[in-house]
C-alpha cells in the first residue's frame, strides 16, 4: 500500500471515530435515532464526503457538484455530523435532532438541511430519484456523479427492481449505489424475512457493473469507486458487507440497537471503546 493511500485511510479512520462519537452525544442528548445502521454504514459516509465526492460547503447548491442520496433515511444522524464537521451548518444544531423547530429532523429534508440532496424517509424511492438526476445530468451534458446509499433491508421493496430496470435501460453509469448489507432490518434477519441471495447475480442479470466489498475497508471502498468510474454504459452497485453497530461491541450484531438510544453509562462505555479502537 501506497504512502498516499495509507495517510488518507488513517485521516478517514480518525474522521469515522470523530462522526461516531459526535451520533452517540446526539442520539443520546435527545433520546432517539438510529445508531446501528449509522455505524454500519458510517465508513461509507466517510469516504463519500471527505474524500471521493466532488463538494464544497461554501457553494451546496453548485449545478456540477456530485450530489448523495441517503435513501436509507433512517441513517440521517451519521450524515448530519459528516455535514456539521464540513461546514454545512453549525454544530450546535446536532444537539436539537429530531426537536421541532430544528433544521436537522428524524429523516433529512432537502428543504430545510444544508447540504442535503434527497428528502427521504419512504424506503425504496432514492433509485428512482437517483435516475431522474443521472438522465437530466446526461441530458444536459453535466459530469458529476450520484452516489446513493440503499439499507439492505430496503432491497426488498418492489420500486428498487423497477428503478434498477431503468438505470441500466438508459445506461446511467453516472449513478453509483452502495448497499449497506448488514443483515439485519427492524423485525429481524434480512434473508429470514425475505432472502436477498444471490443479490449480485440479481443486480448483475438487470445489467449492473457489480462489486461487493468489506464495507468497514476505507481501500476496498476507494478503489472499488475508482474501478466503477471506468465501466461506462452501465450504473454501478457496491454491495457492501457490513456490521450492525460496528465498533461497539454491545451493539454489534444486535438488532435492539436498530432504534434505540443509549443511556449515560452505555454512552461512556460506548465512547470508550470507540476511543479505543482508533487512538
Amino acid at each position: 500500500m501506497g504512502i498516499n493511500i495509507k495517510n488518507k485511510i488513517e485521516k478517514l479512520k480518525k474522521i469515522t471515530t470523530e462522526l461516531k462519537i459526535e451520533t452517540l452525544k446526539m442520539v443520546y442528548n435527545v433520546g432517539r435515532g438510529h445508531l446501528g445502521g449509522s455505524f454500519s454504514c458510517a465508513n461509507i459516509v466517510t469516504s463519500l464526503y471527505f474524500e471521493i465526492m466532488n463538494i464544497d460547503p461554501k457553494n451546496p447548491k453548485n449545478e456540477n457538484r456530485d450530489r448523495f442520496l441517503l435513501s436509507k433515511g433512517h441513517a440521517c444522524p451519521i450524515v448530519y455530523t459528516a455535514l456539521a464537521k464540513l461546514g454545512y451548518f453549525d454544530k450546535k444544531n446536532l444537539y436539537n435532532f429530531t426537536r421541532i423547530g430544528n433544521i436537522l429532523q428524524g429523516h433529512p429534508s432537502m428543504d430545510i438541511t444544508p447540504g442535503i440532496d434527497m428528502t427521504s424517509g419512504s424506503l425504496g424511492i432514492g433509485l428512482s430519484i437517483a435516475n431522474g438526476i443521472g438522465i437530466a445530468a446526461k441530458l444536459s451534458g453535466k459530469k458529476f456523479y450520484t452516489y446513493i446509499l440503499f439499507g439492505d433491508g430496503e432491497i426488498q421493496e418492489g420500486q428498487i427492481w423497477e428503478a434498477a430496470l431503468t438505470s441500466s435501460h438508459y445506461k446511467l453509469d453516472n449513478i453509483i449505489g452502495f448497499i449497506d448489507y448488514n443483515g439485519l432490518q427492524l423485525c429481524g434477519e434480512v434473508n429470514n424475512i425475505c432472502n436477498l441471495e444471490p443479490l449480485e447475480d440479481k443486480f448483475k442479470s438487470f445489467n449492473w457493473d457489480v462489486h461487493k466489498i468489506n464495507g468497514h475497508n476505507f481501500k476496498q471502498i476507494l478503489e472499488t469507486v475508482e474501478e466503477s468510474k471506468k465501466v461506462l454504459d452501465k450504473p454501478h452497485m457496491i454491495i457492501c458487507n457490513t456490521i450492525k453497530g460496528k465498533g461497539v461491541s454491545f451493539m454489534e450484531n444486535n438488532i435492539a440497537w436498530h432504534a434505540k438510544a443509549p443511556n449515560k453509562e452505555e454512552t461512556y462505555k460506548a465512547i470508550l471503546e470507540l476511543e479505543t479502537e482508533f487512538f
